[in-house]
């Protein structure tokens, strides 16, 4: 580039020697008095103008300064036909279709048209007056991109009168800005995967990537190169069959389409119901329908054509079809079995099979089932309870022979509590007795034997006799009794207490030490 601007004789004379005379540019470069850069970069934006020599009448020094460094469209003298920018701008979104092609097929209706150089230029300049969001030359049914928009909607809850905000979700299609929009009470991750799912419906097709900011409904675990995807996300990604491509940290480029749709629905939809008092997310979605349908369907400024003419030009036929069923909302997470073979899900314990005992597994949690995978692969499956504190066993998950398959029996366990004394013993007998499968006691003489580190053997020997006595034996019963301290209380029918109120402690001498 040239460091100054020459003036307007010393332009002309360069352009003389060039086509009048044809000199090399190292000769015009010396009879000028200037750089041969200099001459390479003015002969060239001459030739990318389509500048001809002599230049037409009426060219003034003003005006061919303007057509040089100016706004640079075509020069007034060039008569040669120009190619239809917008029509070029819609097909270049269409698979497989290349600006060399679109040359090819200008220059077959105009043999005489501009060279591809010249053509490549004349899109360049018409492509920079355009907003940077229409810039972006995605193809058809590549991309959709989604995000929350940052302004809310105040909903009134008519009983309290309290306003709660109202988020809105939007989504935008690449290739023609074809926009969605929908509200929901909250951005939790079952309004996420609900908007997502509306979108594609709304869309009448799936594009081939989906493409969100990085939301913590979305992304566990932001990163530039591999984001740690919620396996929820990804899995209603699978059953739409297309793929989640966060857009990259600090690359608004990534996201431009978005954030451009964001903005139109602020402005064009969320603004005209800002003195709007709606008592419901349903009202607000009723009022933002027919705004969403005045926004697709409004004439782009700088180009031909909507955002709903060129979705049903472009992208409506090459979408991925719909899946014959909606992707039903599944919750994943992860869980430990327990020894008893039942691991705990939402406070209801489910069973697995023996074998998987002291292992991790990952669970997936709908309205109607409960499915455990080890290594992706399905282990179990239950129906869902709701039901706290209760046990959901498959039979064909129990061992054959738990004595030898298991490390912890009932004989043990009784064994264990013998040592504390002979009511702690019978406690946890009664509770194994009192289960289906013994296995399924398990899980309470875990805890019952946790409760000696914190109250003693002491203490919890005199717990186990008063829930023997009231025959209230249950890991429950036996720490409520401790905490509450009736174990210290008298039983009925009984003079002395459960547990002599003499501390028992190493610092405390007690009646014995003064005995005479």
């Amino acid at each position: 580039m040239a460091h100054r601007r020459l003036s307007m004789r010393k332009t002309k004379e360069i352009l003389r020697l060039k086509y009048e005379l044809g000199l090399s540019n190292r000769q015009i470069a010396r009879s000028c008095n200037v750089s041969r850069r200099t001459v390479a970069e003015y002969i060239c934006r001459a030739e990318k103008i389509g500048i001809t020599w002599p230049l037409p009448e009426k060219t003034d020094n003003a005006r061919l300064e303007e057509f040089l460094f100016g706004k640079q469209t075509p020069f007034s003298g060039a008569t040669l036909p120009l190619p239809d920018m917008d029509y070029i701008h819609r097909e270049l979104r269409r698979k497989g279709v290349t600006l060399r092609l679109l040359w090819e097929e200008y220059l077959s209706d105009n043999p005489d048209g501009y060279q591809i150089t010249q053509f490549y230029e004349y899109y360049s300049r018409w492509k920079k007056a355009l907003h940077p969001t229409m810039r972006l030359s995605h193809k058809a049914g590549e991309k959709m991109f989604v995000d929350w928009a940052g302004h809310t909607i105040p909903v009134i809850n008519q009983k309290t009168g309290v306003s709660s905000p109202a988020s809105i979700f939007v989504a935008a299609l690449g290739a023609s800005s074809y926009t969605f929009a929908e509200a929901f009470p909250d951005q939790k991750l079952p309004r996420w995967i609900t908007a997502h799912c509306d979108a594609y419906e709304y869309f009448d097709g799936v594009a081939r990537i989906t493409v969100p900011d990085n939301p913590k409904t979305a992304v566990n675990k932001a990163c530039r190169y591999e984001p740690d995807m919620n396996a929820t996300y990804l899995e209603m990604a699978e059953h739409y069959g297309t793929v989640i491509i966060p857009a990259r940290g600090y690359k608004p480029r990534d996201k431009a389409k978005v954030e451009n749709a964001v903005q139109n629905a602020e402005r064009r939809i969320l603004a005209a119901l800002r003195n709007q008092t709606f008592f419901s997310v349903r009202e607000v979605n009723n009022a933002i329908k027919k705004y969403l349908v005045k926004l697709n369907s409004d004439p782009f400024q700088k180009m031909a054509g909507s955002r709903l003419s060129l979705y049903e030009e472009l992208e409506k036929l090459v979408l991925q079809a719909l899946p014959d069923q909606r992707y039903q909302f599944s919750k994943w997470s992860k869980a430990k079995v327990n020894i008893d073979y039942h691991i705990q899900v939402d406070k209801h314990l489910y069973s697995v099979p023996y074998r998987l005992i002291h292992q991790r597994v990952d669970v997936r949690l709908t309205d109607q089932t409960v499915e455990i995978f080890v290594r992706n692969q399905r282990v179990a499956v239950h129906r869902r309870s709701y039901v706290n504190g209760r046990y959901t066993t498959d039979k064909t998950h129990m061992p054959e022979a738990h004595q030898k398959h298991l490390e912890w029996t009932p004989d043990r366990l009784i064994s264990w509590a013998q040592k504390i004394g002979d009511h702690c013993s019978r406690a946890v007998k009664a509770i194994i007795e009192s289960k289906p499968h013994p296995e399924l006691g398990y899980r309470a003489c875990l805890g019952i034997m946790r409760l000696s580190r914190d109250h003693g053997a002491q203490r919890l020997e005199a717990a186990c006799r008063r829930a023997l006595t009231f025959d209230t034996c249950s890991y429950r019963s036996i720490k409520s009794i401790l905490k509450t301290k009736l174990d210290k209380e008298a039983l009925p029918g009984s003079e002395e207490p459960t547990l002599l109120s003499e501390p028992d402690h190493k610092n405390v001498r007690g009646k014995k030490y003064y005995a005479v």
